[in-house]
């Protein structure tokens, strides 16, 4: 496998197989949704478009990066989500760098969402591709995230089967700009667990893999049947 590792603005070309990485907190946010009990996740264009989703769909989701916010039920915290019963409801999420990553990818045959909560469901999903090139998308920072850069090599490490210590990963997640910000509570719509829960290795047992339907790029979990999604939570 070959592997490349690109920020957003770095994307001129459509990969064949992308793996779209948010560590803290777009894709930890949706691993939880899917935990909580979602069916799909719609990723927005836009806080209008999310806007303009939720008004089409009363009984839809949607939530945003910062503060709470009129029109938006929730916030882009895993800390937050994680004690929302979403059994059965569609998610729409609209955020600054993960969902963004994922619009502008798009046009891949495979795109996968990840953060460490699903990290070896992902790799084990693309061990399945037997060798597929794989542009990982490191969302954050223009590409300069060490939390996203970590969590894509590491999973890229175990893409082809590299017995591979998490530990100095997760640690450079932990000490990166985006941890620091959570915990001094320089970004808002946050929970003081959000980090911790953001660095819990294979916390889920499936994958994560947008596809374009009716227009909207929709994510659902892979791997795991999804009534036994919610259970799976309460056994780990």
């Amino acid at each position: 496998m070959d592997a490349r590792f690109l920020g957003i603005p770095a994307l001129a070309e459509v990969p064949t197989v992308a793996v779209v990485v948010d560590v803290m907190r777009a894709y930890t946010v949706a691993a939880w949704a899917f935990a909580q009990g979602a069916e799909k996740i719609v990723l927005a264009e836009s806080l209008d478009d999310a806007l303009a989703l939720k008004a089409g769909h009363p009984d839809w989701v949607a939530l945003k990066d910062g503060p709470p916010a009129p029109g938006f039920d929730a916030v882009n915290s895993p800390g937050l989500l994680r004690s929302v019963d979403l059994g059965g409801r569609t998610v729409v999420q609209k955020t600054t760098a993960g969902t963004v990553g994922a619009l502008a990818v798009k046009e891949a045959s495979l795109v996968l969402c990840a953060g460490f909560v699903v990290a070896e469901a992902t790799a084990r999903m693309l061990r399945s591709r037997d060798g597929d090139d794989v542009t990982f998308v490191v969302t954050g920072e223009d590409g300069r995230a060490d939390e996203d850069l970590a969590c894509a090599q590491y999973i890229a490490r175990r893409a082809t089967g590299t017995a591979t210590d998490a530990a100095a990963f997760l640690r450079r997640a932990a000490a990166s700009r985006a941890a620091t910000e959570l915990t001094e509570g320089v970004r808002e719509g946050a929970h003081p667990d959000d980090v911790a829960l953001c660095l819990e290795l294979d916390r889920f047992p499936f994958a994560m893999v947008a596809t374009s339907e009716d227009d909207l790029m929709v994510l659902r979990p892979h791997g795991v049947p999804s009534p036994t999604i919610g259970m799976s939570l309460h056994r780990m």
